[in-house]
């Protein structure tokens, strides 16, 4: 079997993988894990080896399933629930949409954990990133949504000629059965999608993004952000919330409007007006929204 670190450290494809690994890291913590302080509601867990201390990202007690018989429910759960999605059946109650959030931030936190104990900072914020994408595309491509990462090739001149600006979008969502966007043109019907697990210093990348995607495709196109969280460990044993809440107003009165921004754990100013007009948990994009925005 390939080592925990390695595992972490590889490209996921579909829900089983990612089930997979969440269990081998959960079955590794207890082992290593030192001690814990919380605060507003979330876990800041620490591991202390020789010495040496690594602290973990925080955790949403309220979100993260702890006991490992109620872990693995929750995936029998979130698998029925991706069976009426992909049956195109659109009538879920609390349970089933809570389910999604906290199963899926589950996945991801317990990954992004083991990340930060066994792995360098800079190595884990990337992989933890990296795995975010593919858990993200693995629950559309579960549902049945054909989806596709797509880097637009946009052309421009300079004084040596002509040069290309490529804009990497994570993720292109589709309501046909295959995507129809290429790197030369994005179809109008499909949705761009932002896959962050903050949005943290990238916030106003997807306004500038929508802007500048309209004007070179010269038809409207539709954009959205998903994102694990905006919260951030604080100097070792606090947190701090990241959400640039003022900025994503006056983006969205003076720039444009972008068609929603969903997170697993959405942050305090995320559920209060006028931000949850356009912030939502992400099971609302699964349950509700996605039937609208990829209306062919």
């Amino acid at each position: 079997m390939t080592s925990l670190d390695k595992d972490l450290q590889a490209n996921k494809s579909n829900l089983e993988g990612f089930f997979s690994i969440s269990k081998r890291v959960r079955a590794y913590l207890p082992n290593v894990l030192s001690g814990a302080v919380d605060k507003n509601g979330y876990t800041i867990y620490v591991s202390e080896v020789a010495g040496s201390k690594r602290y973990l990202r925080p955790i949403n007690k309220s979100l993260y399933i702890q006991d490992d018989s109620l872990f693995e429910q929750s995936y029998a759960t979130f698998l029925q629930t991706v069976s009426k999605m992909k049956a195109k059946t659109f009538s879920f109650d609390n349970n089933e949409k809570n389910n999604i959030n906290s199963f899926l931030y589950t996945v991801q936190q317990s990954i992004g954990a083991g990340l930060d104990l066994m792995v360098g900072s800079n190595s884990a914020r990337k992989h933890a990133g990296n795995r975010f994408e593919e858990l993200i595309r693995a629950v559309f491509t579960a549902i049945g949504i054909a989806n596709k990462r797509i880097v637009l090739r946009i052309p421009y001149d300079t004084g040596k000629g002509k040069k290309i600006y490529k804009c990497e979008n994570d993720l292109v969502l589709s309501p046909y059965e295959t995507v129809f966007s290429t790197p030369e043109q994005l179809d109008e019907k499909e949705i761009v999608v932002s896959v962050k697990t903050t949005s943290k210093d990238r916030m106003g990348k997807m306004f500038i993004d929508k802007i500048l995607l309209e004007k070179f495709v010269k038809h409207p196109q539709k954009v959205i952000g998903i994102f694990n969280n905006d919260v951030q460990r604080k100097n070792n044993n606090g947190i701090s919330f990241t959400l640039a809440s003022g900025l994503f107003m006056v983006y969205t009165k003076f720039l444009t409007e972008i068609e929603g921004i969903y997170y697993l754990d959405p942050p305090p100013a995320a559920l209060k007006e006028p931000y949850s007009q356009y912030m939502k948990p992400f099971s609302e994009l699964l349950t509700h929204d996605i039937a609208t925005l990829l209306l062919p």
